[in-house]
């Protein structure tokens, strides 16, 4: 449902106290206000009458259109919550099993400004202990052979390392693709394992911040990337502690003959300027633990077997949760019944148009967490034709699983989410290695009216650019920003170009570029969304925008008696704000999809910063996000039509006045 305005929200007594506080103030000899007095008999007939005409002013005209809007299908969206993969730690290597269950929650640090933002795990996450099996190595030709001493052959090290005897885990000299096998005794999906490593070697030439070397683990769908949480080894090339995180379809699998837990590290081609292998790190012993495990996390509360109460045996019934808004993408919504197999599961639906007698289909208005039940709808013969199924009387009725929260106060920055709320024994830390992303507050009214003509008239049809960026956003609410463009030139010209900015909330000076970067959840809803309304023989391209990283370096003059400091990291911040994807721009919505940047915009905005006096000079650079490099000084940056700016590193210098 769509909350209703109110034009005038007074009632009768409310006009009737107003009343009698003007005659006291007004005829302070008018002492009786009891309500058998003439007078106030007189007053609160007027204020009846007001009454009536309050009542009916509200009715128009926005109520008018409040109500088409409903007519029409068009309901608030709820907030969407963030996500966020969090990282469980141990306080010991796992010996046994360890189940955190769905609910399990992780917050943030209560400050004195800002409150506790709490997330929840969405699926159940399993800590797996293992303990190393075999060790093996392999050259680049990958060509197994029983001659132990042939270094691209595959060679079984596990002998050798039991023994303590030193071995080569690259051919000498290392190239790509040469790599160092070790096998798990378990496979551990989602989980953190620790290798302790005892290696040395002489002048192996890379650089230990940044070795040619990746991680990776054994899947169905061969070779995955594990991510490196922190290498003490250099790239194997002094002893300590390796943390890698195994990605969540690693699985028991035989190579060579040998089964076990596949994990592997392998050489890689060098990127520009960046040292590789000059000789192979020599090996002597390997141990392997778990030590954590990484499951996804919504910023939520997750509320689970809530009983809404019995069926009174009537259709068209209506349940309502004690929690609302309830959240699309927090947690599963199950609606059960009882029965005698048990409980039984429900399926919603948009509508009952399509829903038969015995349907088991409810519609959920999530706003107001509000559940209809299938209506009768009466026939012109006197019959009813009935549209989902109507629990018989006594039925009770429950939500097994449900969340609540969301909103943008959930995108919060890496390494933020730091208490665990729900007591684990063997738990000591957590902790989220990446920025949560996603959380988008719920739909307003004037949103929702903005939306309803568009609505009425696509019909969920994609025809026109509108079209296609309201049912984007539809799809997928957390979407910020949506743009829609013809392709273009070359092999994809004819198409639709859909570009999405994902929501990405916080502070514009610690935005990270990464933070832009689509999912593939995100992506993969919008495509089925636009698959099924697109015209037959559109071809529709989603794809992020083409940022452009822009980077300002300025000389400023603040005015007597201010801190250059304080000036400059104002002016900082101002130069964020503006050159922003979503916060930027003229209007503060973001900056305009292709339009350039001016030297005189750049100059207007720092003179607006408190304690600026003076701007000397403004220089503009074009910047690459990704690779770091900066173009040469320009006062007009040009953007494409489907670009937008970035901010990278601005350079703000402010001197004391004279």
């Amino acid at each position: 449902m769509l909350p209703a305005p109110n034009l005038d929200d007074r009632r009768f007594q409310d006009l009737v106290d107003d009343a009698k506080r003007l005659v006291q103030r007004r005829c302070p000899e008018w002492t009786d206000h009891n309500v058998s007095d003439p007078g106030v008999t007189l007053i609160e007939t007027f204020a009846f009458m007001t009454d009536q005409l309050l009542y009916r002013l509200n009715r128009v005209p926005d109520r008018l259109y409040v109500k088409f809007l409903e007519l029409i299908g068009v309901r608030l969206l709820p907030p969407t919550p963030a996500r966020v993969p969090v990282t469980f730690w141990l306080a010991t290597p796992a010996i046994s099993r360890i189940a955190l269950h769905p609910g399990t929650e992780a917050a943030t640090i209560r400050t004195d400004l800002d409150e506790t933002v709490v997330f929840a795990l969405v699926d159940e996450l399993e800590i797996i202990p293992c303990a190393l099996d075999r060790v093996a190595t392999e050259g680049a030709a990958g060509q197994a052979s029983e001659n132990a001493d042939d270094p691209l052959a595959w060679t079984d090290r596990t002998d050798q390392m039991k023994l303590g005897v030193e071995f080569s885990a690259f051919a000498s000299p290392p190239v790509p693709d040469d790599a160092f096998y070790l096998a798990l005794t378990d496979a551990v999906p989602k989980c953190a394992v620790a290798l302790q490593v005892s290696a040395h070697i002489d002048g192996v030439g890379v650089d230990p911040d940044n070795p040619p070397l990746v991680w990776e683990a054994h899947t169905s769908e061969g070779w995955k990337a594990c991510d490196l949480d922190s290498d003490e080894t250099g790239g194997l090339n002094r002893d300590g502690q390796i943390v890698v995180h195994v990605p969540p379809d690693h699985e028991v699998s035989i190579l060579h003959g040998q089964r076990g837990g596949w994990l592997r590290a392998r050489i890689v081609e060098a990127h520009e300027g960046q040292p590789t292998y000059s000789s192979s790190p020599i090996v002597h012993g390997f141990a392997a633990t778990t030590i954590g495990a990484t499951g996804d996390c919504v910023h939520a509360e997750i509320i689970q077997n809530e009983s809404l109460g019995e069926s009174d045996g009537t259709a068209g019934q209506t349940f309502r949760t004690v929690r609302h808004p309830v959240l699309l993408g927090g947690a599963p919504v199950v609606l059960e019944n009882t029965s005698e197999e048990g409980w039984q599961e429900w399926t919603e639906v948009p509508d009952f148009a399509d829903s038969v007698p015995d349907s088991r289909h409810y519609v959920l208005d999530a706003v107001h967490g509000e559940i209809t039940l299938g209506p009768a709808i009466r026939q012109p013969d006197g019959t009813y034709d009935q549209h989902g199924w109507v629990p018989p009387r006594g039925t009770e009725l429950r939500m097994r699983t449900y969340a609540v929260g969301g909103g943008r106060d959930g995108n919060v920055a890496r390494h933020t989410i730091a208490v665990l709320r729900t007591a684990i024994p063997q738990i000591s830390t957590v902790d989220n290695r990446f920025p949560a992303q996603g959380g988008v507050e719920g739909e307003t009214l004037e949103e929702a009216k903005n939306r309803g003509p568009i609505v009425l008239r696509t019909r969920a049809r994609a025809v026109t650019a509108e079209d296609y960026e309201l049912l984007s956003k539809q799809a997928a609410p957390e979407i910020a920003r949506v743009k829609c463009l013809t392709a273009g030139e070359g092999p994809d010209a004819g198409s639709v170009k859909v570009l999405i900015v994902p929501a990405v909330i916080g502070d514009p000076s610690a935005v990270e570029f990464e933070q832009f970067l689509l999912d593939d959840e995100l992506l993969e809803k919008v495509r089925e969304k636009l698959e099924q309304t697109r015209l037959i023989g559109t071809r529709v391209l989603i794809e992020p925008p083409l940022y452009q990283g822009v980077t300002v370096v300025a000389k400023v003059l603040a005015r007597p008696r201010f801190s250059t400091a304080r000036v400059e990291a104002d002016c900082t911040a101002a130069l964020f704000g503006f050159l922003n994807p979503l916060t930027g721009g003229p209007e503060g919505d973001g900056w305009p999809w292709g339009r350039p940047l001016q030297a005189g915009e750049v100059y207007s905005t720092l003179q607006a910063v408190k304690g600026v006096d003076l701007i000397d000079d403004v220089r503009i650079f074009g910047a690459n996000p990704v690779t770091r490099e900066r173009g040469e000084a320009t006062q007009r940056l040009e953007l494409e039509p489907s670009s937008l700016l970035f901010s990278f590193d601005h350079q703000v210098r402010v001197e004391a006045p004279k």
